[in-house]
């Protein structure tokens, strides 16, 4: 079973690029909103890929959410907000 990871970001000064998402989520990037008013960014073709469940990512979404993700903590990633 592949595994898939979780960048958590608490610090609300910590800004990430869009190439270090890129690279972190492995392709173009999708924000999702969630309903706790926190941000992640997934990859946005990771369906077509066929990428695992995130399962944590997931439950956080209330939504099926595949792949690595950067989770924003509500208040946090203000420049993808």
């Amino acid at each position: 079973m592949l595994s898939t990871n979780i960048k958590k970001v608490t610090d609300k000064k910590e800004e990430i690029s869009l190439e270090s998402a890129q690279e972190i989520v492995g392709g173009y990037v999708e924000r999702v909103r969630c309903p706790d008013g926190s941000i992640l960014l997934v990859n946005e073709e990771g369906l077509l890929y066929g990428l695992p469940v995130n399962e944590e990512a997931s439950a956080i979404a209330g939504q099926m959410i595949v792949g690595n993700v950067i989770h924003f903590a509500k208040g946090c990633g203000r420049s993808w907000g």
